[in-house]
């Protein structure tokens, strides 16, 4: 919760705006000395006086009225091209019950909030105490985005084409349209940011993060990305371990590849683990991703009730902001709001989304076949020659691919999220699933296409973790202390600089999407194909080491504040990890089936290699059903969060019938 310090940042935001120009409320109980700038609209530079007090007034309109019931200030200059907007208490305690949000009771415990009911929260007169940071804008913005018009009107000051805003339709799209806003973004305080700086990647230790100032500041989907990321980077030390025994201390631990001298030939080496340690390495991997898994879970559920989200409110969401349709009744709800066939968006994933991903698989097919095809070019041309400039050409189809997959990576997630923005999925959750499904495809079927070319899975790993440092470490460094510091003196060097206009030159943040992916990726290099190069491990915790202060540096210095939606878990990505977890007992098995030490022990043995197939599927099932026994025996969440989660249910089905009652 916010400090005594975090008031004291606040007095110092608000000194550049006069709180006499905040709009009014008409409830006692929200009328403040001090108003707290939460969230700033950033309108186009050539707007007009009359549009702009028209949208300040909508802004501090009853919701009864049409409006958003919030506040609202012009900015320093009321012809300027910006607004702020922050809550009232009332607007912020219903919020909070509408989200489903858990709030300490008077008796510490957490407890599903209630208006009715609000007089026994704790700190409920102080939303600064009540509410986090991210939570206040979030609401901020979750009301400006359910603006709808009433009837049908002009927006005064826009041309009469652009400027007809139809009976329901969502008041701010339509401005975004008209070109009327520019941007909606939420406003750093950068006393707080400074000091989560300073706890956060300023400091000298490498472990740890402070994880609850983080939710605070940045809301729970970012918190629940760095906790996981921790997460995943402290359980990376027993494969590592594993990894270095297995590599350098058991006898003939080489390591399973080795590059030759002078060629670039990734091979299986004569003095690599045994077979015992190919099956310590596989069967460790498989119970390793398993327990990984289902320990988060635990970690994930103890996080949520801890931040509140355990029980979020699951009721019938409004449409998502980019959904569109004709205008009619609800079947379900029964208010109006644009309406979308749903045979219609089933006709755009099937004729035009499925053929279209499939197309990009293709690629990434062809990609692979052309570095094979390319590398065996070049070390023919490399063994007629045997010149230096020949030994270099052998490193040239690695680092082809390699750019090859990062430039086709980028354009098929940016085609991926126009598909699914053409699809127009009503609910948030949908277009999110949608998305996220296209990327994991393509993500899993280039992580199984690489057990192709195991044998060159080190030069691939070592040289993808080398391109991320450049691009999240280094460059985003360079940037920040060299790029952007004359203009940083220039801030600090004006005292009379506009320091909510500051904001604005700082680039939108790009959201955690490329993240998850990262982390994916380096999930199925580990979990697939340990077995191959058992010092995986090792190569992905260094890069983590680093990965944590880099991300936490770019969303504090060179982005603008995300909003973030109160979440309770990671949400599709966590059964993206999952799945990951379940190819891995089947990589696992059939890489082992294809080294050439386990089939000339197998030979030895005087097994056949149509037995040798049988007893890889059988071993395969085992390890599968005892992977399932394992997850089946892990709850999902501790005994103590089971009983506080139905604590709260329960609590919420009394308060609910005690509503019905007074009514």
């Amino acid at each position: 919760m916010t400090s005594m310090g975090d008031k004291g940042s606040v007095q110092t935001q608000t000194k550049v705006l006069s709180q006499d120009s905040w709009t009014q409320v008409s409830c006692p109980c929200c009328v403040s000395k001090q108003v707290e700038p939460l969230v700033l609209i950033q309108l186009s530079d050539n707007v007009q006086p009359v549009t702009k007090r028209w949208l300040i007034s909508l802004i501090e309109t009853s919701k009864r009225h049409g409006g958003a019931a919030l506040l609202a200030h012009p900015g320093e200059d009321e012809c300027g091209d910006v607004v702020v907007v922050s809550a009232p208490r009332c607007t912020f305690l219903k919020a909070t019950e509408d989200l489903g949000l858990c709030k300490k009771y008077h008796n510490e415990d957490m407890v599903a909030f209630s208006y009715h009911d609000r007089d026994n929260f704790s700190n409920v007169d102080d939303m600064q105490e009540f509410l986090t940071l991210a939570e206040r804008q979030y609401i901020v913005k979750n009301e400006l985005d359910s603006l709808q018009a009433q009837k049908k009107q002009r927006i005064p000051g826009v041309p009469e084409a652009p400027g007809v805003l139809e009976a329901w339709e969502n008041i701010c799209q339509k401005l975004v349209r008209a070109g009327v806003i520019k941007d909606i973004f939420p406003l750093h305080d950068q006393q707080r940011l400074n000091d989560l700086g300073r706890r956060w990647y300023s400091k000298k230790q490498i472990w740890g993060q402070p994880l609850d100032a983080i939710q605070s500041y940045f809301g729970s989907t970012v918190a629940f990305y760095f906790s996981f990321l921790d997460f995943y980077t402290w359980a990376l030390i027993p494969p590592a371990f594993l990894g270095l025994v297995l590599t350098f201390l058991l006898p003939g631990g080489g390591g399973v590849v080795k590059e030759q001298a002078g060629e670039g030939v990734m091979e299986e080496d004569d003095d690599g683990p045994s077979v015992s340690g190919h099956m310590v390495q596989a069967v460790f991997s498989m119970l390793w991703s398993t327990l990984f898994i289902e320990l988060w879970k635990r970690r994930s559920s103890s996080l949520s009730h801890r931040w509140g989200t355990l029980n979020l409110a699951e009721r019938f969401a409004g449409p998502r902001p980019g959904f569109h349709g004709t205008l009619g009744l609800n079947p379900e709800t029964g208010r109006l709001e644009p309406l979308f066939p749903e045979w219609q968006r089933q006709l755009r994933v099937g004729l035009v989304s499925l053929p279209l991903v499939g197309l990009f698989l293709g690629l990434v097919v062809l990609g692979m076949t052309c570095f094979y095809h390319g590398e065996a070019l070049v070390q023919g041309f490399h063994q007629d020659s045997g010149s230096l400039f020949s030994g270099v050409l052998l490193y040239m189809p690695s680092i082809a691919h390699i750019v090859y997959t990062n430039m086709l990576g980028n354009v098929y997630h940016a085609v991926a999220m126009q598909l699914t923005e053409w699809e127009n999925h009503r609910e948030e959750s949908s277009f999110q699933n949608h998305h996220t499904t296209k990327v994991l495809l393509y993500v899993t079927i280039y992580v199984c296409l690489l057990s192709i070319f195991a044998q060159r899975l080190a030069s691939m790993l070592i040289g993808n973790q080398l391109v991320n440092q450049c691009t999240e470490v280094v460059v985003p460094f360079i940037v920040d202390r060299f790029l952007s510091a004359p203009h940083k003196k220039e801030q600090e060097d004006d005292l009379e600089m506009d320091k909510l206009r500051a904001q604005r030159s700082l680039p939108p943040y790009p959201g955690l999407f490329a993240e998850y992916i990262e982390l994916l990726l380096q999930f199925g290099y580990l979990s697939l194909f340990s077995c191959v190069y058992p010092l995986t491990a090792v190569l992905l915790l260094l890069n983590n080491i680093t990965e944590i202060r880099g991300d936490a540096y770019k969303i504090c210095k060179l982005f603008r504040k995300p909003f973030s939606a109160p979440v309770s878990n990671m949400g599709v990505w966590q059964t993206a990890f999952e799945v990951l977890g379940f190819v891995s007992v089947m990589s696992n098995c059939w890489l082992l089936l294809l080294s050439p030490r386990v089939q000339e022990f197998c030979l030895e043995g005087g097994i056949s290699g149509k037995n040798i197939i049988l007893v890889a599927i059988l071993v395969e099932h085992v390890l599968i059903l005892v992977k399932m026994v394992l997850a089946f025996m892990i709850p999902d969440e501790p005994d103590w969060v089971r009983i506080k989660r139905e604590q709260i249910e329960f609590n919420s089905m009394q308060a609910l019938g005690q509503q019905v009652r007074m009514t």
